[in-house]
C-alpha cells in the first residue's frame, strides 16, 4: 500500500508543480491562504486514495473537510495537506510539499511526503523506518552548538509570535543558525533528514504533523509538544521535534 501512496503523492506533486499562478482566497486569520491549486489536489488525493483504501476517513485542510471526530480514531484516515506551505506556493519561494499522513485507530501508521520541486519523496511506516527516495535516513547526532535550527511562526496567531521570538532569540547563541522555512512538514523531515537537529513551533495542525512526524520518529528523532508531552494526533498542537543528538529539551523551551 504504501507503494501506492508513494505514486499518488507524486502525480499530486506534478499536479502543484505544473500549476500555473493560482487564483487566492484567504481564510480565517492572517495570511492563511487557499488556493485552487490546493482544492483541486486534495480532490485528487481522495478519489486515487479512496481507490487504495476505500474503508478509510478522510480528514483535509481544506473544502471543510478540517474537524477530527471521534469515529476518525477507530480504523483508517487519511490526513491529508494537499500543500504544507501555501504562502510560499503563491510566492514562488521553495519548498511546499504534498503530505499524507495515514492513522490507524489514532496513531501513526504510515506516511508519505513529496517535494515535487527537489524531487524528494520521504516515506515511512510505524516500526519499519524512514526513507528518502528509497534510501534510509537517519537523523543528526550532532550537538546543538554544530547544528541548524529551524522553527515555525505559526503566522495565523498573532497571539503566540511573543514566545516564539523569545525562544529564537535564546537558542540562537546555542546553535549555529535559525532557518524557517513556511512549511511545518517539511522543517521535521530537514531534522529527520540530518539537516538541522531540533523544529519547533508553538501551534500547528494535524494534517501540519500527521506525516512528517512519523517519519522523523523513524528517524530516530523525539517528537513531543513544547511542554515535553507526547503528541496525541487529534488536533492542534505545539510541536517540538529533536534530532538523535538532542538528548534533552533545552532550557530555553522553559
Amino acid at each position: 500500500m504504501i507503494e501506492d501512496i508513494i505514486n499518488i503523492a507524486r502525480k499530486a506533486g506534478d499536479i502543484m508543480k505544473n500549476a500555473e499562478r493560482p487564483k487566492i482566497t484567504e481564510k480565517a486569520g492572517h495570511a492563511n491562504f487557499c488556493t485552487e491549486t490546493d482544492e483541486k489536489i486534495q480532490a485528487f488525493l481522495i478519489e486515487n486514495l479512496q481507490e487504495v483504501l476505500p474503508e478509510a476517513q478522510f480528514l483535509g485542510e481544506e473544502d471543510g473537510q478540517d474537524e477530527f471526530t471521534a469515529k476518525m480514531e477507530k480504523g483508517y484516515c487519511f490526513v491529508l495537506d494537499p500543500i504544507d506551505g501555501t504562502s510560499n506556493f503563491i510566492y514562488e519561494y521553495r519548498p511546499s510539499v504534498v503530505s499524507i499522513g495515514l492513522l490507524k485507530d489514532g496513531k501513526p501508521h504510515m506516511a508519505v511526503i513529496y517535494n515535487p520541486f527537489d524531487d524528494m519523496m520521504l516515506s515511512a511506516q510505524a516500526g519499519q523506518g524512514a526513507y528518502m527516495n528509497g534510501e534510509r535516513i537517519m537523523s543528526t547526532e550532532a550537538p546543538l552548538s554544530d547544528s541548524l535550527v529551524v522553527f515555525g511562526t505559526a503566522p495565523y496567531y498573532a497571539g503566540l509570535q511573543e514566545r516564539t521570538f523569545e525562544i529564537a532569540k535564546k537558542i540562537l547563541p546555542l546553535c549555529v543558525d535559525l532557518r524557517r522555512s513556511g512549511t511545518a512538514a517539511w522543517d521535521m523531515c530537514c531534522v529527520a533528514l540530518g539537516r538541522c537537529a531540533l523544529y519547533f513551533e508553538m501551534r500547528v495542525q494535524l494534517w501540519d504533523y500527521a506525516a512528517a512526524a512519523l517519519i522523523a520518529q523513524e528517524a530516530g528523532c523525539t517528537i513531543t509538544d513544547i511542554d515535553g508531552k507526547p503528541l496525541e494526533f487529534r488536533g492542534p498542537t505545539s510541536a517540538l521535534c529533536r534530532a538523535r543528538g538532542i538528548k534533552e529539551i533545552p532550557e530555553c523551551f522553559f
